[in-house]
């Protein structure tokens, strides 16, 4: 890993709370720890929020969240995350769409939770991929993005490039496993006790798929 990865998390109006909070908690509870094993070394990770706008949007649950940058000026990202929640607005953005498509090309890492993974299929970004998204929203997905191969019951789906993730709370699941690819198991884990979470690890790796 290198010696900082930089996590730049999408937002917008009526995101889900939960499906952007909990990555980042887990991101910046990743880091603390690590930290604290390892005063000396620079920080694991640096989370940022990303917008289309500067001003505040607003989540599905009520709380303004004011972001970090806006798409069109940003620094580097080395994992992309794009949370769920009502992306009926965020579908028909097509400056979203041209810059998920210019930023997943140079981003070593894309993910999603739960309906995020509309805004990732819709810019052609999982064409002929296996993906998850929250349980009510499978059918939908399968419906409208038909070269995708939806995966039910799994917490998330790896694909190297780009991991998906079901709903909510399984976002902290696959965040969780982010942190093991890019810093290791042992992190991972002391992130999980840490945070108090019973990490579940009910996921699908691109090998497991191959026949």
């Amino acid at each position: 890993m290198k010696s900082t990865q930089r996590v730049g998390i999408y937002i917008y109006d009526d995101v889900e709370l939960l499906d952007m909070a909990g990555p980042m908690e887990v991101f910046t509870t990743a880091t603390r720890v690590a930290a604290r094993e390892s005063p000396d070394k620079p920080p694991c990770f640096e989370t940022i929020t990303l917008a289309c706008h500067s001003t505040k949007v607003r989540s599905r649950a009520g709380l303004w969240i004011e972001p970090d940058h806006v798409i069109t000026n940003h620094p580097s990202l080395d994992v992309l995350l794009v949370p769920g929640g009502v992306v009926t607005a965020e579908l028909k953005n097509e400056a979203l769409q041209r810059w998920l498509v210019q930023t997943a090309s140079k981003t070593p890492l894309v993910s999603s939770v739960c309906t995020g993974v509309f805004l990732l299929a819709q810019a052609g970004l999982l064409d002929g991929l296996p993906a998850t998204t929250h349980w009510e929203d499978i059918a939908e997905l399968r419906r409208d993005h038909p070269t995708l191969t939806v995966l039910e019951g799994m917490r998330w789906v790896d694909t190297g490039p780009i991991v998906t993730s079901a709903g909510i709370s399984a976002g902290i699941d696959m965040s969780l496993h982010l942190v093991e690819r890019l810093a290791g198991r042992t992190l991972a884990l002391q992130t999980a006790r840490q945070m108090e979470v019973v990490w579940t690890e009910n996921s699908q790796s691109v090998t497991e798929l191959k026949p």
